[in-house]
């Protein structure tokens, strides 16, 4: 195949199917010798995946593929290059659409193209369909994705607000559905999750060169990273408000601890980098959607590192731990963002700077840090 051009790639992800079939269909009649390939997962208890290959005229072929140990996501990674180089090769594909799943995540799959793709394949685009109306109601919706017929895998635990939170904010593109239902709300909730992202009108002319804009892999899983994330900044607009809460002082555990109910149901999605005080080398990331929230450890902050290792930091992360560096904390900091309807803004506020340390147990020191209660054990060390 040398001197082939390869062959572009976009993924079309989106827990909204209707919306995301409708998408793709459109790409489908707007794109000459284009075609789709998606794995239907949901036959995965059964012990296998159908893969589905149509044009804009119909469907072309249909075939099984086995599960790759118990987990229909493996399966679609180990059958989704092959098949998508054999279209490739015959050099008669102008574009391959890969629909994804319901709740197939497009950070994994293009980071699949990233390690496996080769030089025959291109990853042009990455989108995701959206039904304005639906925003919200899904972003609320804690149920876990295994009750909904919905999980990838047997171990699969996350839930349907946390996927579709990923989902959108990944994604450089969203392709917007109409729904008359939606209103100046919904877009403006939709805008202020993925400020950067641009939002195309599904049945316009614009989706067709959205297909072929690119996309940089690298520079999308540096985008959502908690220590350098390009996290949303202060909004008010139609309703719906973004908080951006930003403090150069630690949490005291404890309190933190007891007020995470409060604050993951403060809205409709938050998250961010925090600083606990009795684990002062680790960067803390903050995730938050349908009332349930993900605390994980992020790595060292950049502080906590010798100077031998900077080198090895790359430069994105010095630039963004820069911006929060202060003279005696370096780049430990609160930088935590809510984004809601009816954002109770002054109420949020009040109970975030209720769980810092006091004037007090700030000035006793380090020492005395480590040795507060250790409320996140449980979240934190469970591995």
């Amino acid at each position: 195949m040398s001197g082939v051009e390869p062959l572009p790639v976009v993924l079309v992800c989106g827990l909204h199917a209707e919306a995301r079939t409708y998408v793709v269909d459109r790409l489908l009649r707007a794109i000459p010798g284009s075609v789709a390939l998606h794995h239907d997962l949901s036959a995965a208890s059964r012990g296998t995946v159908r893969r589905l290959l149509r044009d804009a005229s119909g469907a072309l072929t249909a075939q099984d593929a086995p599960l790759v140990d118990d987990c229909a996501c493996c399966a679609l990674r180990e059958d989704l290059v092959p098949e998508l180089e054999r279209l490739a090769a015959d050099g008669l594909t102008r574009l391959a659409v890969v629909e994804l799943w319901d709740s197939v995540e497009p950070k994994a799959m293009a980071e699949v193209f990233a390690a496996h793709g080769g030089e025959h394949l291109t990853l042009t685009s990455v989108m995701t369909a959206v039904d304005p109306a639906l925003v919200l109601p899904y972003l609320g919706n804690g149920d876990d994705l295994a009750d909904a017929g919905l999980a990838a895998a047997a171990s699969d635990r996350r839930t349907i607000a946390d996927t579709w939170a990923r989902q959108l904010e990944y994604a450089p593109v969203l392709a917007l559905v109409h729904n008359e239902t939606a209103d100046e709300q919904d877009h403006a909730l939709l805008a202020q999750l993925n400020p950067t992202a641009r939002r195309v009108d599904a049945s316009s002319g614009e989706l067709a060169r959205s297909a072929f804009a690119g996309f940089d892999v690298d520079a999308a899983a540096t985008a959502q990273h908690p220590a350098c994330a390009l996290l949303p900044q202060e909004a008010d607009e139609a309703g719906v408000e973004t908080l951006v809460w930003h403090r150069t002082r630690p949490f005291h555990p404890e309190r933190l601890y007891h007020a995470l109910e409060d604050l993951c149901c403060a809205a409709a999605r938050s998250r961010g980098r925090f600083w606990l005080a009795d684990r002062c080398d680790t960067l803390l990331a903050w995730d938050a959607a349908g009332g349930a929230l993900c605390v994980e450890s992020a790595g060292p902050w950049l502080a906590s590192l010798p100077d031998a290792a900077w080198e090895s930091v790359p430069a994105v992360r010095r630039a963004a731990a820069a911006v929060d560096w202060h003279p005696e904390h370096g780049d430990r900091c609160q930088h935590l963002v809510f984004t809601s309807p009816g954002l109770d803004r002054v109420g949020i506020e009040r109970l975030l700077d209720s769980c810092l340390l006091t004037d007090a147990e700030y000035a006793a020191g380090n020492d005395l840090w480590r040795r507060l209660p250790a409320a996140f054990d449980a979240l934190l060390d469970h591995a």
